[in-house]
């Protein structure tokens, strides 16, 4: 991402202002100490440019550009709310974890893997006590300080957070040298490879010997999902039939493995 080449958000980013974390400092103190909307607009424009550098760890994940931005701008205002003055910590340290944790509530909220809702809700917990203990000691907290403030095992803890954490991709590169890149996937061991080759080979071959009708009837039933009834519909016979069909193929698939 060029900063001066991208329009987001109707923003020109090649003309976002920086400030020096003496001038952040300084307008901090007159918003908290006057409210100051001036001072406030001062400290997000200013501040952009970081909101951009934190969405790009983000931006492969489908999202659209804008609405990441979006969800950023949120973060940062957060910061700017929270930011305690009496501690000796630069703003965009403070600053970057509350923006990142807002785009991964965005993230977990609209994410398409499924996770319980006791587990989601034991995160959310944990998120929020992540956040308020980082505005407290101006600094991320242990998992044990997050565990302690919901009042749950660090084990529960690490295992909700990790729920809703953004998967990563089994071609993501982990190493590389002199153009040799090492994959996740290259760290991945499965002692039943072999066995597991084997049966889908076996599997293969058993349904091969299948009568066409019955291929047909365990790929619309396994491998498109439709119910006994719909199959019925569409091949032109009983449900019944189809009951027996599927049955009589799923045993002759059984005895040959």
């Amino acid at each position: 991402m060029a900063y001066n080449k991208v329009v987001i958000s109707g923003i020109n980013t090649s003309k976002l202002t920086v400030l020096k974390e003496s001038e952040k400092i300084a307008l901090l103190k007159e918003y908290q100490e006057t409210g100051s909307k001036e001072a406030k607009d001062k400290l997000i424009n200013g501040n952009l440019r970081l909101v951009l550098s934190v969405i790009q760890r983000f931006t492969n994940r489908g999202e659209d550009v804008d609405d990441l931005f979006q969800i950023g701008v949120v973060g940062l205002i957060k910061a700017i709310n929270n930011f305690d003055l009496s501690k000796e910590v630069r703003f965009s340290t403070y600053c970057v974890p509350m923006i990142a944790g807002e785009l991964r509530r965005f993230l977990r909220d609209f994410n398409h893997i499924k996770v319980s809702r006791s587990m989601r809700d034991l995160a959310y917990k944990a998120m929020q006590a992540k956040e308020r203990l980082t505005a407290e000691q101006q600094k991320e907290p242990t998992i044990e300080e997050i565990a302690k403030a919901v009042g749950a095992e660090k084990c529960d803890v690490v295992l909700a957070l990790e729920s809703i954490s953004d998967p990563i991709s089994l071609y993501e590169p982990v190493y590389s040298d002199s153009g040799d890149t090492l994959y996740v996937l290259d760290q991945i061991s499965d002692k039943n490879d072999v066995e597991s080759w084997f049966d889908e080979l076996s599997l293969r071959d058993a349904i091969k010997a299948l009568q066409p009708r019955e291929k047909n009837i365990l790929y619309l039933r396994f491998f498109q999902g439709k119910t006994q009834v719909e199959v019925a519909e569409e091949i032109g016979i009983s449900q019944a039939q189809v009951s027996r069909l599927e049955k009589g193929a799923l045993a002759k698939v059984k005895g040959q493995m």
